[in-house]
């Protein structure tokens, strides 16, 4: 079976009119279409940015507060000045692009542009048609992303036909990248606690590079919404590497294709890799499995329910840290009582198993507050560093400049 069509969609800067793309975005995905959404208000360097590192056949532009002429032609250009010129664009605009600006469009190099009116029915076959067939033939890849982009798609792809794996390596490289994983039930938090992760780790590190491996749910032969670039905003970064999968049908919130896809990016020069699973529930952590990585988050919402729950989230007994994410809700402190409780008694269990200097910890994030004490605990957990020198270095910086 040969592997999904992957499109990015996005809305330039200053547009924040996302109805129409968040349809089309989901009649896409009903017809087999891997959809990564970039979300609303993005720059021309974000959206090629992410179409690169993504790898996707195309890039679909919704535009409502005109400039579009211009947008369209700086994104292609950009394109182009990459080496990328393979991933296409095509777009739309309601009433705001004329027939006349889709002839100059067109002419700059747009693939198609759809107007007002224009069916769904007609969109799809479009895409399909376009950009359903196989790139045989690929540009010689001009930057570090962009040929790393090309070998995660490869490894997709080998799994896709029923040819994976196709690497035994273990996931360690020579300068020491630390794996971390996180998982965690749907709407707990995880994509907004990692990018300001992300962000310490930027200011920490002028010069070093993280990477993101990042799972949204799907079934074999149908499409996903890949969603989590949207409501990334500290890593929209050069110096940050980030990829969407979809699970493809495979249980435990990972992709047939992770354990590859993992060990390349941990040999590939980064810092640290992040990888992020599915909303999970209760069963065990996806990355006990097969020790993928080096230290493992589970993150939790305050309103998970019952104490007879925590007895059954099998999770609770694996992770190295826990978070009670978004602490700053009503239940927040019966949470963290009821989870500390459920924590100590695993460390009998643990003592038995030889892990005694394990003590798993509990951290209490608002990970949409600045300057969250919680997620700079978790940062130095994490980083072995403290996060004061993060906010020192960055006053210096501002000061310099």
């Amino acid at each position: 079976m040969a592997s999904p069509i992957r499109i990015l969609t996005a809305v330039p800067i200053c547009d924040g009119h996302d109805s129409a793309i968040n349809t089309i975005n989901l009649e896409f995905i009903r017809h087999g279409i891997e959809v990564i959404y970039l979300g609303y208000h993005r720059s021309v360097s974000d959206i090629v940015r992410a179409a690169i590192q993504e790898d996707v056949s195309a890039i679909g532009i919704s535009s409502y507060n005109g400039g579009h002429i211009e947008f369209f032609a700086e994104v292609i250009g950009l394109l182009r000045k990459k080496g990328a010129d393979d991933i296409k664009v095509f777009g739309g605009g309601g009433g705001t692009i004329t027939h006349d600006d889709a002839v100059i469009m067109k002419r700059k190099g747009v693939d198609e542009v759809f107007f007002a009116g224009t069916s769904l029915e007609e969109m799809v076959p479009f895409v399909h048609q376009r950009y359903g067939k196989s790139r045989t033939k690929r540009p010689r890849p001009k930057s570090f992303d962009q040929e790393l982009a090309h070998k995660l798609s490869e490894i997709e792809d080998a799994y896709a036909k029923g040819k994976g794996p196709t690497s035994k390596k273990k996931i360690r490289n020579s300068r020491g990248a630390r794996v971390i994983g996180f998982t965690g039930p749907g709407g707990a938090g995880k994509t907004t606690l990692i990018d300001e992760l992300v962000l310490r780790f930027l200011n920490r590190s002028p010069k070093g590079r993280i990477a993101i491996l990042s799972h949204d749910p799907s079934v074999i032969g149908k499409g996903a919404l890949l969603g989590d670039r949207a409501t990334m905003i500290n890593s929209q970064d050069d110096r940050v590497f980030m990829r969407s999968m979809a699970t493809r049908g495979q249980a435990g919130g990972l992709s047939p294709a992770t354990q590859d896809c993992l060990a390349l990016l941990a040999d590939s020069n980064f810092d640290y890799v992040i990888i992020e699973t599915v909303g999970t529930g209760q069963e065990a952590m996806p990355f006990q499995k097969n020790g993928i990585v080096d230290q493992t988050v589970l993150v939790m919402n305050p309103d998970y329910g019952s104490r007879l729950q925590l007895q059954k989230i099998v999770m609770l007994d694996l992770a190295d840290i826990v978070v009670v994410n978004k602490s700053d809700l009503q239940r927040a402190r019966t949470a963290h009582t009821e989870i500390e409780q459920r924590l100590q008694q695993n460390r009998p269990a643990r003592r038995s198993l030889g892990e005694g200097g394990r003590n798993q910890q509990l951290i209490d994030t608002v990970a949409k507050r600045h300057r969250d004490p919680g997620v700079d605990k978790l940062f130095e957990l994490i980083s072995n560093a403290p996060v004061a020198a993060v906010y020192d270095r960055r006053a210096k910086d501002q000061r310099r400049s």
